[in-house]
């Protein structure tokens, strides 16, 4: 009997422990009319980021690892130019790699549009990682015309639009 509640209690115990993962990206778009350009700052978790990859491309990739390929980052930029589509006044952007940097277990991707004209309508596509993950949730901040707003985007809903 004293084992058996020793059991009990190891198992209620450790499954207290037990943690749900969440499936996120998050997007922030800001304008900056002074440069005349949106800069999109994405945030993925690397593990995730590297499952796309390798559902995508057939390779192992080894983000940030010293194994990383030397192609991984030209991966990268055409898995974004695949996921993520911006159309502004209804326009398809072209949208431009910057950089990606590292912070704890989050790869941070910096991207930018160049903007002429003031932004009427903005439009985004953002499918990252729905192919990997059912549950997957598409976090996009915007700050536009000096305007916030955020739009939720995941597996059933892969596109969002704001009018100003």
């Amino acid at each position: 009997m004293k084992k058996q509640l020793l059991l009990l209690f190891a198992v209620l115990f450790l499954s207290s422990f037990s943690a749900h993962k969440f499936y996120v990206s998050v997007t922030q778009i800001d304008y900056v009319p002074s440069k005349k350009r949106v800069e999109i700052t994405s945030r993925i978790f690397i593990d995730d980021l590297e499952k796309g990859l390798t559902k995508k491309y057939n390779k192992k990739v080894n983000l940030t690892s010293t194994k990383e390929l030397p192609e991984a980052e030209e991966l990268i930029k055409s898995y974004l130019k695949e996921k993520i589509k911006v159309s502004i006044n209804k326009k398809p952007q072209n949208i431009e790699f910057l950089a990606r940097e590292v912070e704890g277990d989050v790869l941070i991707l910096y991207t930018k549009i160049a903007v002429s004209k003031k932004i009427n309508t903005f439009e985004i596509y953002n499918s990252l990682l729905t192919e990997v993950y059912a549950d997957q949730q598409n976090i996009v901040h915007t700050n536009i015309n000096s305007n916030k707003k955020s739009i939720l985007l995941t597996n059933t809903e892969l596109q969002g639009k704001i009018d100003y």
